[in-house]
């Protein structure tokens, strides 16, 4: 069956090289899968995105990104999509934006929403749509659990992500390495000291949106603790992000937060590279314990965790992310979820996957 998908990201998140947010990443690689499957693939994600199928854009939001901007971009991303159910013989509309609700079309094709972010953070109307043919998906069994019984619920699919080739590394593992949005909720200030206190030096890479939130936290948390232990080193990807992840000593994930899943997390072990995190959320279903990291509760032990992270086995976490965090797993579950959504009594068949 050729199918043709409409993939929607988060109206002010691009998608395509070089997207720090999870599930632009995602979009982005179930994307690809679509067109190498011979499926038509469409997304809408604003400006200066790129994709392997056919991008249909809304306007970038400037400035700062407030409520009067989402609503904006809201409104770009409902009129684009509506558009593009009169000119697409659409198959399956697929969600990914934390507000999809702002923007879901009109009755009729099945929409499917990947809850990227913790099930507190979308409003209680979600889990029980009113709009039919309104399906949801988890990624991962911790996010799940979290939400409430929900018969929209019809998929669990966790992450994945490509394999990573073996590269050429310092075998001095002289730095730690923590990534992703620099924002409260991660704690990279935690990460920062951490690393200090165990006397390794650390990268801190990721992007700064202009969120008045993530900005006051980067000036006040971060900046200060810069210099000769921790280097900012801005947004890395491609295969910049691998040397870096290769060559690091271990990734610290030190979110305050119940992650839903981490593809940071699964990109260092794909990489052979341990990770320290906090016990929150996904990340114990990840981190397999004193194989491929460590998880620990407060600062000290997360010190003391970057200190012991060189005795662990490299290839014993490649192993894990190429076994468990499969982007190829990934992609053909959903692929073989957006077929069980199109066919007849889609919603009973579809529960039998999750």
């Amino acid at each position: 069956m050729m199918l043709t998908v409409l993939n929607v990201a988060y109206p002010l998140a691009r998608v395509g090289p070089g997207a720090v947010g999870g599930a632009e990443q995602i979009l982005a690689r179930i994307d690809r899968a679509l067109v190498e499957h011979g499926a038509t693939s469409v997304v809408v994600s604003c400006a200066g995105s790129s994709c392997a199928g056919v991008l249909c854009a809304t306007p970038a939001a400037s400035g700062v990104l407030d409520d009067a901007a989402c609503a904006c971009a809201q409104r770009a991303h409902a009129e684009t999509i509506a558009r593009i159910l009169d000119e697409y013989p659409v198959d399956v509309v697929h969600m990914h934006g934390v507000d999809f609700p702002a923007y879901l079309p009109a009755p009729g094709v099945p929409v499917l929403a990947t809850l990227h972010v913790a099930p507190r953070s979308y409003p209680p109307a979600v889990f029980e749509p009113a709009r039919a043919a309104t399906h949801l998906n988890c990624v991962s069994r911790s996010q799940r659990t979290a939400c409430p019984a929900s018969a929209a619920i019809v998929a669990t699919i966790e992450n994945g992500v490509d394999p990573r080739p073996v590269l050429p590394h310092n075998r001095q593992r002289a730095y730690a390495m923590a990534l992703g949005r620099i924002c409260p909720e991660k704690g990279f200030h935690i990460a920062i000291d951490a690393a200090r206190r165990a006397g390794i030096r650390m990268l801190l890479a990721g992007r700064v949106f202009p969120y008045p939130g993530h900005e006051h936290y980067f000036t006040t948390a971060i900046l200060p603790r810069l210099g000769t232990s921790c280097a900012f080193i801005g947004p890395v990807s491609g295969d910049e992000k691998s040397h870096l992840l290769a060559g690091a000593r271990c990734v610290v994930i030190s979110s305050l937060v119940a992650e839903t899943s981490s593809l940071v997390a699964m990109e260092a072990l794909a990489c052979g590279t341990p990770v320290i995190a906090f016990p929150y959320g996904a990340l114990p279903e990840i981190v397999d314990h004193g194989v491929t990291g460590l998880l620990v509760r407060d600062e000290r032990e997360m010190a003391d965790a970057i200190i012991a992270a060189g005795t662990l086995d490299r290839q014993a976490c490649r192993t894990a992310a190429a076994e468990r965090f499969s982007a190829a797993r990934m992609t053909r579950e959903y692929l073989q979820l957006y077929e069980t959504l199109t066919m007849r009594g889609s919603v009973d068949e579809a529960r039998e996957v999750a």
